[in-house]
This record gives structure tokens, sequence and C-alpha cells, in this order.
């Protein structure tokens, strides 16, 4: 497609680290604004499947590996840079998918997969996109009240420092994410304790423009 954006005009993009109250936030303004809601963790089984490995290199590394090598044996900064959705792996998928759907209603994708360098090209505004950038103290909160870090450190065989290097790597990602869309120019609302959902849902819509 000579311009990205042209047949994704009508699609708002809502990324940010993990444990920031994406879903939920997406959820409420989508349900309030009429707009279709494109959740990408719900796509990673089958992006994952249509990848190959000369398309996602890391994610097929990933998949070889056992729950130690993945979250208890390496370093959180190398986890890091070889997580597959991190480096952008599967995201074609995305885009392919969006265009498959109507144009209307407008559609409002979400995830931690959109990272900012892939979406600028898509947007047809910088308005169309918001990051949402969570402290390591609402990230903790977060995880601890429903429970889905301890799942995966669960199933290692040293838990407490698989969590450790989960909720670190996760933290640089989110690091990344706040350098990136400075660097780029576009929205980025921070999530602290002291955030409450209403108030996520009212900043997320007004940078959107909605």
């Amino acid at each position: 497609m000579a311009d990205p954006a042209a047949g994704l005009r009508h699609v708002y993009w809502l990324g940010g680290g993990s444990g920031a109250g994406k879903s939920t936030v997406a959820r409420r303004i989508a349900d309030r604004h009429g707009l279709r809601l494109y959740a990408t963790d719900d796509m990673m089984p089958d992006h994952a499947a249509r990848g190959t490995a000369d398309e996602c290199p890391y994610l097929h590394r990933f998949m070889a590996m056992d729950m130690d090598e993945r979250w208890v044996r390496r370093s959180p900064a190398l986890m890091l840079e070889t997580f597959h959705w991190f480096r952008g792996e599967g995201f074609a998928h995305i885009v392919d998918d969006l265009l498959r759907l109507p144009t209307e209603p407008g559609i409002l994708v979400e995830g931690f997969r959109l990272l900012p360098y892939l979406v600028k090209p898509l947007l047809a505004t910088p308005a169309h996109a918001v990051w949402l950038l969570p402290t390591p103290a609402f990230r903790r909160a977060a995880f601890a009240s429903r429970g889905s870090l301890w799942t995966i450190a669960g199933r290692t065989s040293v838990p407490e420092r698989a969590l450790r290097n989960l909720l670190e790597r996760d933290r640089m990602f989110t690091q990344r994410l706040r350098e990136e869309t400075g660097v780029l120019g576009l929205h980025a609302v921070d999530v602290d304790p002291s955030s409450t959902e209403d108030g996520l849902v009212d900043r997320v819509t007004r940078s959107l423009g909605l």
C-alpha cells in the first residue's frame, strides 16, 4: 500500500505497558462511542500459528524454550531484547486483520504489541493513538490483584525469581515506550496508584479526540 494510513483512517490505537488497564479502558471507550474493539492479546495464538520461522525467528526460538529458560535463567534485559512481540513480530498480521474489517463503525485497537514506531506510519493523525505508561507500583498492584504473572512464574522451578524478572522486564519495556513516544511526538498517559478507571477513560478519550 503506497499510503499505509489510507486504509486505516477509521482506526484508533491504545497501546502501553503491561498491567496499565488498557483492556478495561478500551472496552469502556468502545462501548461509549460505538466502536469495534480489536484486542491484540486475543489474537496472539492465531498470529503465532500464522508466523513462519523466517517471518518470526524470535517467536520460534521462544516456543522452543522451557519455562525456566524463558523466565528464570535469562536476564530481564535479554528477555526484553528477544521477546518476539516486543520486536514487532506478528504486527503485520494485526494490520492485515484490520484491513479486512469493515470501516464502519470505527475500530479501537488495544494491546502492548502496538509499538509506537510501528503504529506511527499508520496514523491519519497523531491524535488517533495513545499509550498508557504504568508506574512500577501500579503495575505490581495490578498483577497482584489478578495473579496473571504468578500463573506464569508458578510454572517455573524458581517462581520468585521468575516474577522479579518479569516485573523488571516489563518496567524496562514501559520505559522504552516512554522514550519512544516522546521522540516520535505521540501521546502518552502516566498511570500511577492515584489513577482511577474513570479518570483514565476520560483522559484517553480526550487524547484520542473522541
